[in-house]
This record gives structure tokens, sequence and C-alpha cells, in this order.
């Protein structure tokens, strides 16, 4: 029998399948804990182990909490009621989720997290003014210190829910205007399906900002160069003229 001291991480699965609890408008089906601080929280709620093959049921609807070393094999798995119930719920303030969004809110850009708050609060925000979208696709490709945890879902949708609007000739801008925080997130809005799925004539790219997308993608996301070259279509003419 392990000791659950040597966690290291630890996977939630929410089935939503326990309807008493009202879930979060945007609550990811799986996240991941890896915050010692947090660790711990969940060990000393964690239940005393069951005799005779220390492991807890996980058939009551609401989801599994399961405890990983750091050699990646499970120590224990348990279904989260009793202590774990309330540090579980992704709508109790003082749960595990609600601080993860918390803490992707104080990350978020200055101009944008008044409109991050509303998103973690599971609003409708109307966007911000005043913000570039190269400061958005910044947003949506900085690398996160915990890109597993509850927050995940928030961290991709929001930035991209003020994209998804605009027009093709302003996004195109914004690419040549971020910084490389900014391409990543461009690349990953142009591959997506918020992008790829547009009338073909609001999918055409100037030269300029389709060189930058596609130089990106080859060197930092090889995987997405594929729907680059397929689904961004050349603009008739870039007017940007490079010295």
């Amino acid at each position: 029998m392990k000791p659950i001291s040597r966690t290291v991480r630890i996977a939630v699965t929410h089935t939503f399948a326990d309807r008493d609890r009202p879930v979060h408008p945007v609550h990811p089906t799986e996240y991941e804990i890896v915050d010692r601080n947090e660790i711990a929280e969940v060990l000393a709620a964690w239940p005393p182990a069951e005799p005779p093959d220390d492991f807890a049921c996980m058939c009551h609807g609401g989801g599994g909490v399961s405890l990983y070393e750091a050699g990646g094999e499970r120590i224990r798995s348990v279904a989260p009621t009793g202590p774990l119930r309330s540090l579980f719920d992704s709508r109790d303030p003082a749960g595990l989720p609600s601080r993860h969004r918390a803490r992707w809110v104080a990350a978020a850009p200055e101009g944008l997290r008044e409109y991050a708050g509303a998103c973690a609060r599971g609003e409708e925000p109307r966007p911000p003014r005043g913000v570039p979208l190269s400061t958005v696709f910044s947003w949506l490709g900085t690398v996160r210190e915990h890109p597993g945890d509850a927050a995940r879902l928030l961290a991709t949708l929001a930035p991209q829910r003020l994209l998804s609007g605009r027009p093709t000739e302003e996004l195109a801008w914004a690419v040549r205007e971020t910084d490389r925080s900014g391409l990543e997130g461009a690349v990953r809005f142009f591959a997506s399906e918020e992008f790829t799925t547009r009338h073909p004539k609001r999918r055409r790219v100037p030269d300029t900002a389709r060189d930058l997308l596609l130089r990106y993608a080859r060197s930092h996301r090889p995987a997405d160069l594929p729907v680059l070259e397929r689904r961004l279509l050349r603009a008739a003419e870039d007017r940007i003229r490079r010295s």
C-alpha cells in the first residue's frame, strides 16, 4: 500500500451525473491539480482507506478524484463525497475550481480583467473597449503556469469569443502587430473551427499576415500547419510592402 503523501498530481473527472449539484457553465470534464498547497488540502480531506484493497468506489455519480505519484502510477481513487464534495464543487466560491478561475482572472492582461472576471462567474460580458486584438492574441497564446487546471476551458474560450466575430482584415492587422505569445495565440485561433468554418471569402488573409502565421506554425506548431495551409486563402492584394 503506497502512502498518499507521495502524491504529486491529482486528476479530477466530473461526469455531470449528480443533478443536485449545478455545474459552472465553463467547467471541464477533466482537470488536474499540481499546486503543492492544493494537493496538501485535498490530502487533508481525504477519507480513510477502506480495507482490504485501499480503494473507494467511484460510482457515486459526481465524478472521481485520483492521486498519482511522480512515476505516473495511480495511488488511490475516490468519489468526491464528504469533505471532498465542496472542495471540488465547480460553483462553490471556496472550492478549487473557483480558485483556479480566480487565478486565471488575476493573470489576465490589464484591460481584460473585468471581462475575464465576468466570464469566470459564468456571465455573458460585453467585449471590452479599447483593447487591441494583438493583446487578445497574446492573452490566448501566453503559456500558463497551470495549463491543465479547472480554468483551462476559460483560457481558450474567453479570448476566442473576442476574436470570433471580428473581420478577417482586423485579425490580419493584429497578427502583424502582436508579439511572440500573440503569434502562438493567432496560430491557435486561425487553425480553430472559429476561423476555419468561415465562408471562403472571409478566410482571405493578406500575404504578410499569412506568412507570419505559416512561419510560426512551421517552427512551433507543426500539427497546425496543414490546416493553415489548406484553410488560409490568399487575399487579392497585400497592401503592406516590406522594405
